[in-house]
């Protein structure tokens, strides 16, 4: 039947009459109540009948997108025209494949044009893909075989893969090491670029402050709590709330969502710009590439706002009275210690930016491109409990990495305010805390910290698409 269906609706079109024809005829078969409009029941039994299979939500995507009128179907104009763009956008994907201009696509093609997105995959997977819409067995492709497998499958572009598989935009889980995801053209030329970036850092502010007390947790555990000074997670909220109320469980919150907004638009701009220097080619960005730009960009970003960060650190263990608001903590911190004091911690959270965003991005990477290899079947969405279980693995695996680093930053920044507190460089500190406390003495407050996660991303996801609709990104 698919054999029939093909010659009969998908036979290269020499003139724009046949292709009419062509569309004519397919439509016919496709409008089965005749009222002549095709919904998206009819697109997907249509299909299926014929033996034509399309992805998870394909058929709607294919309404929505030509449906002009918005009367939930597309009459015969609707139709053909949603075709012929289609097609003249697969032509061009096609056309970028094709390497060597012959008209047909190779597994080595595949393979090169994945690794110029940053992906790098075997032959074998490479092969597999061919495998999966060579129609002929001649392990190559020519532009029928090409059109005939996407002609209605919404995806027109292998830059889908960057498109589905973004998850620094989507999660914030309160740190802001990972490196920015990648933006398609289009995405860039249509300026949807800033919306999802505006989407991220609102899912960031609402994420942020649902898990405020936990983060407070965190860094109360990482300057106060010691061998002779055990704080257990019950026992430090109870001190906090009793020193200051309930409302103090959220102290340094305001700061902490302050800052996402000029770190994000910082990041994204830097990460723009360092990848045009170090890329060797230009347009294409290859994976330790993207590693060392988006160290620099983090690095960059994180230079910018530090003294936020130490801010930060200075109002969330702040006692109450001590400090009447940010400017008034950014005045003290300046007439007592000086400019100085701003980047006090710098080293040790520069440091960090490499094990974290490193490892986070080589486990995404990995589960990224396992999942291609032995799932991706019909479509490169992997669907949202996959991206958000991958997400969530790759950054937690970073933080795990660099937490000893964000322990020592926080104690730097913290030392001046705390009585009595010696005030340390990074090399005695880290020696101080081993022969005190021992390896573990490093991960104080990971309980809290990995204890945020779950919510945080729970939390970001649910405020990211909300978000997306409201500023009418399409999925």
């Amino acid at each position: 039947m698919y054999q029939v269906a093909r010659k009969l609706f998908f036979t290269d079109c020499q003139c724009a009459d046949d292709a009419s024809k062509t569309y004519d005829d397919l439509f016919a078969k496709l409008d089965t109540n005749k009222d002549g409009k095709v919904d998206v029941s009819e697109l997907k039994a249509g299909l299926a009948a014929m033996g034509i299979k399309t992805g998870k939500g394909s058929a709607q995507k294919i309404i929505s997108s030509g449906d002009k009128d918005k009367d939930d179907g597309l009459d015969f104009n609707e139709f053909s025209k949603y075709l012929k763009e289609h097609e003249k956008k697969l032509r061009l994907t096609f056309k970028s494949l094709d390497k060597n201009n012959d008209g047909r696509v190779d597994f080595m093609e595949i393979k090169q044009s994945l690794a110029d997105l940053g992906m790098d995959i075997s032959k074998e997977e490479a092969q597999k893909i061919l495998h999966s819409i060579d129609v002929d067995g001649t392990m190559t492709l020519d532009w029928n075989e090409w059109r005939e497998h996407f002609l209605f499958n919404p995806a027109t572009n292998l830059q889908e893969i960057v498109r589905y598989w973004k998850h620094s935009t989507v999660l914030d889980i309160g740190e802001s090491l990972s490196i920015p995801d990648e933006f398609t053209e289009e995405e860039k030329t249509t300026g949807i670029w800033w919306k999802q970036l505006s989407a991220g850092a609102m899912a960031g502010a609402v994420s942020r402050t649902g898990t405020a007390p936990l983060d407070r947790m965190k860094v109360f555990m990482q300057v106060h709590s010691s061998k002779s000074n055990k704080i257990s997670l019950v026992g430090g909220f109870k001190q906090m709330v009793k020193e200051g109320g309930a409302a103090s469980l959220w102290r340094g919150n305001g700061i902490n969502v302050l800052k996402i907004a000029p770190e994000t638009a910082i990041k994204f701009m830097a990460y723009e710009q360092f990848k045009k220097l170090l890329s060797s080619e230009p347009g294409k960005v290859k994976i330790h590439e993207r590693f060392m730009a988006g160290s620099l960009a983090g690095a960059s970003a994180q230079t910018v706002i530090y003294p936020m960060e130490v801010m930060k650190t200075r109002l969330t263990l702040r006692k109450t009275g001590q400090y009447s608001g940010m400017f008034d903590c950014a005045k003290q911190i300046l007439r007592k210690e000086g400019l100085k004091a701003f980047y006090k911690g710098y080293v040790p959270n520069l440091l960090g930016i490499i094990p974290y965003a490193g490892i986070d991005l080589a486990v995404y990477e990995s589960l990224k491109n396992l999942w291609l290899s032995r799932y991706a079947k019909d479509t490169a969405n992997p669907g949202i409990l996959v991206l958000l279980g991958c997400g969530t693995l790759s950054s937690t695996c970073g933080q795990l990495t660099s937490y000893p680093l964000a322990l020592i930053r926080t104690r730097m920044q913290a030392q001046a305010s705390l009585e009595g507190s010696e005030q340390l460089p990074m090399n005695v500190m880290v020696k101080k805390i081993l022969q005190k406390e021992g390896f573990f003495g490093l991960y104080r407050g990971i309980l809290p910290n990995f204890m945020k996660v779950i919510p945080a991303v729970s939390i970001s996801y649910v405020v990211y698409e909300n978000m997306r609709d409201s500023l009418g990104i399409q999925k």
